[in-house]
Formats: C-alpha cells, structure tokens, sequence
C-alpha cells in the first residue's frame, strides 16, 4: 500500500506551489505566510523539515517570553505534539491502530493509553 500523500496542495495556474502557516500560526498569531514549493523547499532553497519547523517554533516561543522563565517545558512539548501527531498517524493508516502503533514505534498498549489520554479513543 503506498503512502498517502497529507499535504494539501493548492495549484496555481503558473506553478505548482502551497501556502503553509510558519510557526506564527502555532503561536495563535495567524496570517504570517511564506510561498514554499511543492518538492519540499522554501523559496530560500533551504529545506523544510520537521526538525526546522520545530526549531522555528522554539525559537519563536522562547522570544516571546518576554525574559519570563518557562516551566515544564518538556511536558508542554510533548503535549503540544503528541495529539497532533496521533491524529495524523491514525488519519495516515485510515485508523488501522496496530498500524498506526507500528509506525509510531510503540506497543499496541502504550497507543491505546494515550489515544484514551487525549480522547481519540473512538470507542
């Protein structure tokens, strides 16, 4: 079964291009754009990753602070992602739960507790 492919693509008449939100819109900000090409690079050239994305967000985060001192940030981390990241995994294998465990990298258990943990149980 080949993969799906989850991005959305919106197609110009001139060339193939997305829109995608940048780690603003994570931060509630909204609106803040930046035209990137379909084989997966900014306009810059630079390549988008999940590990830039992440950064970016980090990075944003922590200048908005305001020289006030996180808390729990790794918690707050994992919170942010791990639903996010359920969700698309399970969208991923059309809700197939030993599959989705199996792409994840953890046992069948281990996702049934946290799908229960962030309401995706579904049962």
């Amino acid at each position: 079964m080949a993969p799906k492919n989850t991005m959305n693509t919106r197609k110009s008449s001139k060339d193939h291009s997305i829109r995608t939100a940048t780690a603003n819109h994570v931060n509630g900000h909204g609106g803040d754009y930046q035209h990137v090409h379909v084989n997966g690079h900014h306009a810059n050239g630079n390549a988008i990753t999940l590990r830039n994305q992440t950064a970016r967000a980090l990075d944003i985060y922590f200048s908005n602070l305001n020289g006030h001192t996180p808390g729990a940030l790794y918690d707050l981390v994992l919170r942010e992602v791990e639903e996010p990241l359920f969700r698309a995994v399970l969208g991923y294998v059309d809700g197939n739960r030993s599959r989705a465990a199996e792409v994840l990298g953890i046992n069948r258990g281990t996702l049934r507790k946290k799908l229960r943990e962030y309401g995706l149980h579904g049962d």
